[in-house]
């Protein structure tokens, strides 16, 4: 029996021996700079100039960022500017040194042939290409981001007081005592009293909207609501000792919604049409309102609550007639915030408009006056992923789609036109591969560059057919693999469903030994939002080649429940969020394993953050008996706790059992492997109270478990402390070994 015990000692110490040791983490940790800029002539950036006879782009070199012109009708290319020269003259300029990345894309404005424009060091330069020289011009115009001012959620001030000129600057529009008035510009004493039903509960927005003939006015009565606030608290403030409290308008799931009456006032005829709201009952929000060039009417976009149900509705100008142009409803949920589109074609006479209505995202052309759909524009068991381009003249539409083509990866982008009536569909781009086009102006020509995860990236010039004008760059892998990279591997199973292909990455560390068992670390997210495994070339997407080189496989997966494939596969994830495509997760590993031993789905780790950390969390609860170890961080652990607009789209209204179903913290008593939590103290992304309410609920239910609160962070995976962190609970708890201590590597 000691025998045997030592037999089976001996034999997982060989198992782990060369993984998570000193020398593993020395690799990783100069991995990312390896790898970096070792794809010679890699394009970055394309620019056309605004006439779209000229563009220019950065690629990476050994040396370090080069810029290239292209002058397409010579089928030309040339060094734009040589930046040692550049900065040398602004050195000797402004009599003090400058670092190489000091230019970067945004500074630079191509004006012609012979002259770049540069904004450098709190001034504008000409750069002269024929004569080598620098001239500066002017002070910078770059105006610097305000930081603080940037948070999504933050409410527009609609009860302020502003003047909204008339189109023909003769009268102002205004919000006075929650009321809409109107009056002769510079004369307010002679205002008048447009509306006379607003108070202080139920006022009128200052977004007031002229008609284009200054005749009417469009303006929105609002029932007001308290908005919630989400507090935290920073601990550690820079400035001073005391922590310090921030405040943030958040509305959760669930929270009251103000509600918006339309209205339009005719001037000349002293009347006043209100929408009819028995259309518009129960709104979680109306948007894009605005007039028909005409005059004639005013449309707006109306989101029912539950997202059930989207219209684009009409207010008759001179009639008041109220309704539907196009009514959309799903039984599921319609996805709008990424996938509706709407452009209206001659003021509305028609509108083109994307649908799900056939089990894929597709294109209607609607008729703007009867509301009926005069054709569909595209069809078939694919999507269309963007809208590019729409010429009323031509009656032509450039788009991004993905799935055409069965021999491909389905969520490979090519581009495509076509024609209003649905004719005259073309393929623009057809390699097999990733697309991504940047069309100059008049999109007579655009520069297309394709790759794959495990194919370098090309980069060509073509001409409004998708015919070849100019090859631009072909990079290769020789110096990534001589450093011993490997490509990740593209591996695709079946779904659940049997019929549905699951698609996912396969990446090993360099020094990789087939004759060695890896367990296996998943980097997840599964947001229904999008899909997420990457389709084009990078070196070292999201870090994950510095994860596997202590020693582990990482994968990356693309379960049922995500978007850009059928309606079907997305709706998964209604009312449904804990499934995160698990399932498929796990029939695609096990599959993967029987190719490959290597692999052991024994051992298996997951990682994530937001929603990744959402699921991250939940593969240890709802599937304990497949994954072992989890390292979440800002997690959304229970949808009512979250944003409301990214919640009820999935989840639904009103709020049901299902939130609780899917909540981790509901569930934390479920948990049986390794989990660390990670969430900084100012996340107002995700409030960071769901993540101390699960731990709260761990503590309750006797888990154990591991948390990290980074005081001063935002919405984050914990910055490097978190990833140190994350690295060493893998390696401790999937190969049983001690990480070394930080210093040493």
């Amino acid at each position: 029996m000691k025998f045997l015990n030592t037999f089976l000692l001996l034999f997982c110490v060989q198992l782990v021996l060369g993984q998570g040791t000193l020398g593993d983490y020395k690799r990783s940790k100069d991995l990312k700079s390896q790898l970096t800029n070792k794809v010679e002539n890699l394009p970055g950036q394309f620019f056309w100039n605004e006439k779209g006879d000229l563009f220019w782009y950065d690629r990476a070199t050994a040396k370090g960022k080069e810029y290239i012109l292209v002058i397409p009708q010579q089928k030309k290319k040339e060094l734009l500017f040589d930046v040692q020269k550049v900065l040398a003259a602004v050195e000797n300029q402004l009599g003090r040194k400058l670092e190489y990345r000091s230019i970067t894309n945004d500074r630079i404005t191509l004006l012609d042939e012979q002259q770049v424009s540069l904004d450098l060091e709190d001034f504008q330069w000409i750069w002269s290409r024929k004569r080598n020289e620098l001239k500066q011009t002017g002070p910078s115009e770059r105006k610097e981001r305000n930081v603080g001012s940037g948070y999504w959620g933050r409410r527009y001030a609609d009860d302020e007081y502003r003047e909204i000129e008339a189109p023909n600057k003769l009268q102002v529009a205004f919000i006075r005592n929650h009321n809409v008035f109107v009056a002769p510009k510079g004369k307010l004493k002679d205002a008048r009293q447009v509306t006379f039903d607003g108070n202080n509960q139920q006022y009128y927005s200052n977004r007031i909207q002229w008609s284009g003939d200054s005749e009417k006015i469009a303006a929105v009565k609002i029932q007001k609501v308290e908005v919630r606030q989400l507090t935290l608290i920073e601990s550690s403030p820079k400035e001073q000792l005391q922590p310090k409290l921030q405040a943030r308008d958040y509305v959760k799931p669930g929270d009251a919604l103000p509600q918006k009456s339309p209205v339009v006032f005719n001037l000349k005829r002293n009347q006043l049409f209100v929408f009819d709201i028995s259309l518009i009952e129960n709104q979680f929000d109306i948007s894009d309102f605005s007039w028909r060039k005409d005059g004639r009417a005013v449309t707006f976009e109306f989101n029912k609550r539950g997202h059930q149900e989207y219209g684009v509705m009409e207010l008759d100008a001179n009639s008041g007639v109220s309704r539907f142009i196009i009514k959309e409803t799903n039984k599921t949920f319609i996805d709008y915030s990424g996938k509706k589109y709407r452009t209206d074609i001659l003021d509305g006479s028609e509108i083109i408009w994307a649908s799900e209505r056939d089990g894929w995202n597709h294109l209607y052309l609607y008729d703007g006056k009867t509301g009926k759909v005069k054709n569909q524009i595209t069809a078939g068991e694919w999507v269309v992923r963007k809208v590019i381009h729409v010429d009323e003249d031509k009656r032509k539409i450039i788009f991004e789609g993905s799935g055409r083509n069965r021999n491909q990866d389905p969520y490979f982008i090519q581009y495509y036109s076509i024609d209003f009536d649905g004719q005259n569909l073309k393929e623009l781009t057809h390699d097999d591969a990733n697309h991504q086009a940047v069309f100059n102006n008049d999109y007579s020509q655009f520069i297309d560059t394709y790759s794959r995860v495990d194919q370098a990236p090309v980069a060509v010039l073509r001409d409004y057919k998708g015919n070849v004008m100019l090859e631009l760059e072909k990079t290769n892998l020789n110096t990534l693999q001589t450093l011993g990279w490997k490509a990740p591997e593209v591996f695709t199973t079946k779904a659940r469903d049997g019929v549905t292909d699951v698609w996912g990455i396969i990446i090993r560390p360099t020094n990789f030994d087939p004759e060695k068992k890896y367990p296996v670390i998943e980097y997840i997210y599964a947001g229904p939002h999008s899909s997420f495994v990457p389709k084009s070339f990078y070196a070292n997407p999201s870090g994950m080649y510095e994860l596997a080189e202590l020693g582990f496989i990482v994968v990356q997966i693309d379960g049922m429940g995500t978007s850009n494939r059928s309606k079907a596969v997305q709706d998964i994830s209604w009312k449904n969020l804990k499934d995160a495509g698990f399932p498929d997760r796990i029939l695609w590993m096990q599959a993967a394993a029987r190719k490959y031993e290597q692999m052991d789905i024994q051992r298996v780790g997951i990682y994530g953050t937001s929603a990744g950390g959402q699921s991250s969390t939940g593969a240890l609860l709802f599937h304990p008996d497949f994954y072992k170890v989890g390292v979440s961080s800002c997690g959304c652990h229970d949808n009512r706790m979250d944003k409301i607009w990214w919640n009820e789209q999935w989840m639904g209204w009103p709020i049901g059992p299902e939130y609780a179903a899917c909540s981790n913290v509901e569930n934390a008593a479920n948990l049986k492997g390794d989990l660390l939590l990670i969430v900084g103290e100012l996340d107002d992304n995700v409030d960071p109270a769901s993540t101390f309410q699960l731990v709260d609920a761990l503590i309750k239910a006797g888990k154990n478990h591991d948390f990290i609160m980074v005081p001063g962070m935002g919405h984050s995976s914990g910055g490097d402390f978190g990833e140190k962190k994350r690295r060493d609970y893998f390696v401790k708890h999937l190969l049983g070994v001690n990480p070394p201590a930080w210093n040493q590597y």
